[in-house]
């Protein structure tokens, strides 16, 4: 996605370790419309067009640090169930890669993460942000946690 952003403001990505391209917005003009053709939500192409501004640095570093459960420090020790908390560090069209304190991030699918129909996980959640979540399912042979951010009943 910023490839084409970059194509769109006629900048080449070479260009970027120079300092970023602080006048981005004025090349692109309408956000909205160009999200429309990009088939992007304006708020994941606003965050691109504001981190293009400022290459080289990982919007995670600005992150508040989470305070993780004591009581799952290994993928071992986490159940079915099990409410957390963790920082999401990844949104992808499929969902969002939560990091829960376990050394290995467990995956929120895009149909958990709200009681409601999601066009994409950006509408949701950033990366950044400080969720609750509860565990569905671990596969330890796998190395793959799956999470929910809807209460169970």
């Amino acid at each position: 996605m910023a490839t084409s952003v970059l194509e769109r403001a006629g900048v080449k990505a070479s260009e970027l370790s120079r300092g970023g391209v602080p006048d981005i917005e004025r090349r692109l003009g309408s956000i909205s419309a160009l999200a429309s053709d990009l088939d992007c939500g304006t708020l994941t192409l606003i965050d691109i067009v504001n981190e293009l501004k400022k290459p080289g640095r990982d919007p995670r570093d600005d992150a508040p640090e989470v305070v993780f459960s004591r009581s799952a420090l290994s993928i071992d020790d986490l159940e079915p169930g099990m409410e957390l908390k963790g920082t999401v560090r990844n949104v992808v069209d499929f969902g969002a890669f939560v990091d829960v304190g376990v050394h290995q991030d467990g995956l929120v699918h895009i149909s958990k993460l709200a009681n409601r129909f999601v066009k994409h996980p950006s509408d949701v959640v950033r990366v950044g942000d400080t969720v609750k979540v509860w565990v569905e399912k671990v596969d330890r042979d796998r190395k793959k946690i799956s999470l929910t951010m809807v209460q169970g009943k």
